[in-house]
């Protein structure tokens, strides 16, 4: 009776055990939505104070649209003084700092301002899902702010309005362009798409050269759409010509040709000539003050 009760109490022991060393693993939770809407999402450009005027100018007179009216303010969370501005045109959003002073670190090197419904709950979010907050939480006129970083090195602001703002949406949305290394590819679109619920649409291996000026080469692209509106990712070796990857914003319009005549019209320079790949006519602009753009329609059937 003794061996029995010995046994038993051994083979209740390895059956504890077992389930001890089993662990129950928990479900992980989703990524709140902390997304607004692509007309709430914005390119940041930064110009000299003497071009201001111009840049407005000319990229209204290209797009379309209207200026907020410019404020001056501190926009960073050390002392700083910029002219700011919202440029609202039906294929995209600027942001415009003609910085007074020098640009405290590490602004200007954010490329676009996502809106999110609670800044709070979207940099836990953004953490959680593989970003880094290079720039803690700060109070600006109307809001609050944080620039975070992803993986590969692309940063973002991510702000919050005090009032929440009511815009128009786009008639076109546009499309972020974020360029990467093939070893950090991976790893940024996971954290982007698990952040912003973002769908891969495309995830082309052997994309066309001729998109980022190399003829006859090809190299990856993938695209995501999400609430934040489109992002496309160009994975390179970083032997690009000039002007690629210095485009952050590709803007869609319904004629390239009209376009492009607008901004010769308003003092913009054509640094890529249209060319067609994949269904898209594409052209790289600069505007007065620095801002390169490319500018893109669906290919004439």
């Amino acid at each position: 009776m003794r061996t029995y009760s010995g046994l038993w109490a051994l083979a209740l022991g390895l059956v504890l055990a077992g389930a001890t060393a089993s662990p129950v693993v928990a479900k992980e939770a989703p990524s709140p939505m902390v997304a607004v809407g692509p007309q709430y999402d914005t390119t940041h450009v930064y110009v000299a104070p003497a071009d201001v005027d111009r840049f407005i100018a000319s990229f209204l007179g290209t797009f379309g649209g209207q200026s907020t009216k410019q404020a001056i303010a501190t926009v960073t969370p050390t002392p700083s003084s910029t002219s700011t501005q919202l440029l609202q045109t039906p294929v995209g959003t600027v942001s415009l700092f003609g910085f007074r002073t020098p640009v405290p670190h590490p602004f200007g090197s954010e490329r676009t301002g996502y809106l999110v419904t609670d800044l709070d709950v979207a940099i836990k979010a953004a953490r959680a899902t593989g970003a880094d907050v290079i720039v803690q939480p700060f109070p600006d006129p109307i809001g609050r702010d944080a620039v975070i970083q992803w993986p590969g090195g692309v940063n973002m602001q991510l702000y919050w309005h005090t009032t929440a703002p009511n815009y128009a949406a786009f008639q076109t949305v546009p499309e972020n362009r974020v360029y990467v290394s093939p070893e950090r590819a991976e790893a940024f679109a996971k954290s982007f798409a698990a952040f912003s619920h973002g769908k891969v649409v495309s995830d082309e291996a052997k994309a066309p050269g001729v998109e980022i000026g190399r003829p006859g080469d090809t190299y990856r692209r993938i695209r995501i759409e999400s609430s934040f509106g489109k992002l496309t990712v160009f994975v390179t070796d970083g032997h690009l010509p000039y002007p690629y990857g210095h485009e952050m914003t590709g803007y869609e319009v319904s004629s390239l040709a009209d376009t492009l005549a607008k901004a010769k019209d308003h003092g913009a320079k054509v640094l890529v000539e249209p060319f067609t790949s994949e269904g898209r006519e594409s052209a790289v602009v600069e505007f007065p003050g620095g801002y390169v753009a490319e500018i893109h329609a669906s290919a004439a059937h």
